[in-house]
């Protein structure tokens, strides 16, 4: 079966939860203030002001603010006066009975797009896995109601900071692309010499070789900086734990799965919100 190209980041997606649980896809409903001046998109942070939902720029994160994932919202039409379902929150809404969708619990396990910058794809890598890793916050679209966010594709060595706010669990393989195989020539610290390449690199390709058998091996690193179509040399976040053989093989993960950060999510925190 093919799947689409993943071209643009959405933002965050629910699709399960950690440790098993069953996941029956339950909200909770939040007030949205009347007349709130910000558009809240599908798969945008919010997070409690007062005890009514905001929008929150979810970069690096900030400890305890983030209630969960905007999955749109219902209120009374101003003008036809008709209770009206939307994929988003359309700023300055004069409806006094707003109510946000809200995808809340901690545990919620969420799918993204990987991006470079923006919202330039780039790629999730094996080596990322466990790690943390900051967002990159866009401005959705009033076309299809859907955020733009993304999660930032790292760089240099594994990310740990504690304040980042998401938890990477694992790689969408649905999506995987493989973008073929170059021959390794050598390497130096973090820089690998090979033959050259017949594609481009994005941010985050996840970097391995094949055994003997023709098993995969995993370099344990992913690809630094961006390198072009015809490079002979990439450089990768750290040096690899195995080079098997001359051939290198390239996959990019745009699309990973991640959770809300432990000390992240107002459920995880011990401070309430004020």
């Amino acid at each position: 079966m093919a799947y689409p190209v993943v071209d643009a980041p959405y933002g965050l997606k629910p699709i399960n939860l950690i440790g098993g649980q069953v996941f029956a896809g339950s909200t909770r409903d939040y007030p949205i203030t009347n007349g709130y001046s910000t558009n809240i998109f599908y798969g945008d942070y919010v997070g409690l002001s007062r005890g009514e939902i905001v929008r929150l720029s979810v970069s690096t994160g900030t400890a305890g603010n983030q209630t969960g994932i905007f999955l749109g919202c219902r209120y009374t039409n101003p003008v036809t006066k008709q209770l009206t379902f939307s994929q988003y929150w359309p700023a300055s809404t004069a409806a006094g009975d707003a109510v946000a969708i809200v995808a809340d619990d901690p545990d919620q396990v969420f799918k993204g797009v990987v991006c470079s910058a923006t919202t330039a794809v780039a790629s999730g890598a094996r080596a990322m896995i466990g790690q943390n890793l900051a967002m990159i916050n866009n401005t959705g679209s009033t076309a299809t109601g859907n955020s733009k966010n993304a999660i930032l594709a790292p760089s240099d060595t594994p990310a740990t900071t504690s304040s980042l706010p998401v938890r990477v669990l694992g790689l969408v393989t649905d999506t995987a692309v493989s973008l073929g195989t170059a021959t390794y020539t050598s390497i130096s610290t973090n820089t690998v010499t090979c033959s050259a390449l017949p594609f481009a690199l994005p941010v985050g390709t996840d970097v391995g070789s094949l055994d003997s058998n023709g098993n995969y091996v995993s370099y344990g690193s992913f690809v630094d900086t961006a390198a072009a179509a015809g490079a002979t040399t990439f450089i990768l976040n750290q040096p690899p734990v195995a080079t098997s053989n001359s051939t290198i093989v390239f996959m990019q993960y745009p699309e990973i799965l991640v959770k809300i950060n432990f000390g992240q999510h107002q459920y995880y925190a011990g401070t309430s919100i004020a």
